[in-house]
């Protein structure tokens, strides 16, 4: 098992789904990754709740908030002040959509930001909440990547942001880039947006979810109504696929 009670600033600490279908979104995730649904009963919370394995929050979820949004996974990245990272985000050419504010319940604070190309990305500030409690598992995330039309805007605007470095090449046909935190531990990822994704599609961040056989992962993801947007296929880190949830929401799943 991989807990957690802590993350470092700098590192991806939390992942969210806001969904058009709360109800589909449950049951889809409780059968592909046998998580618990946890409803925050605070109406404050805006229909917000968590998703548990083994009784530790995996993930959290919530309603989409506007007509016409997309169901989407949102990443947050873990920061000492959210306030200030905000202005961070501002400076270095990206926007804050939402926020900074303190989150229900004493959790901590957050903003939505975008990036220079218009990736959503969450920042968070922890104070009861400290992200999630497992992860880098089987049924838990474990990676964050950015896929990007503009690497060199990327590289420059999330250093700026939260300090990161960045390694890689393109070095035998794979692109890949890695985020490095304190210019050392791999915090996660980046590579070119793939070939065929429509132009009017905006860069964005993907979670990927661990899995113990990423093929039979798929066929079950499909007998659940997710549809395959590539793979499986091998890569440097393990056997992975794209899926798209039974609401449009792209995430991928990886053998690690």
């Amino acid at each position: 098992m991989a807990e957690f009670t802590s993350y470092e600033p700098g590192t991806p600490s939390w992942v969210d789904l806001a969904s058009s279908d709360l109800a589909s979104s449950k049951a889809f995730y409780g059968a592909l990754f046998g998580w618990e649904a946890q409803d925050v009963p605070d109406p404050a919370a805006g229909g917000y709740g968590f998703f548990l394995l083994r009784g530790k929050l995996i993930a959290g979820y919530g309603p989409t908030m506007a007509p016409g949004q997309p169901s989407a996974w949102a990443t947050y990245v873990q920061v000492d002040d959210a306030d200030k990272t905000a202005e961070a985000v501002r400076g270095a050419g990206g926007s804050v959509v939402a926020g900074p504010v303190d989150i229900p319940g004493g959790a901590g604070r957050m903003a939505v930001c975008t990036d220079r190309e218009g990736a959503f990305f969450s920042v968070f500030q922890p104070d009861q909440h400290k992200g999630a409690q497992l992860a880098n598992e089987p049924g838990a995330f474990c990676w964050n990547e950015l896929d990007s039309r503009d690497i060199d805007a990327a590289k420059a605007f999330y250093p700026a942001v939260f300090d990161w470095t960045v390694e890689g090449s393109a070095d035998g046909g794979w692109e890949y880039y890695e985020w490095k935190r304190g210019g050392t531990a791999t915090v996660a990822g980046m590579m070119p947006m793939p070939p065929g994704v429509p132009a009017q599609v905006p860069p964005y961040w993907v979670t990927y979810f661990g899995v113990t056989d990423t093929d039979a992962a798929v066929a079950e993801a499909g007998r659940l109504g997710a549809t395959t947007v590539a793979g499986p296929m091998d890569s440097p880190a393990g056997r992975l696929a794209v899926l798209s949830g039974p609401q449009g929401e792209v995430f991928a799943i990886i053998k690690l």
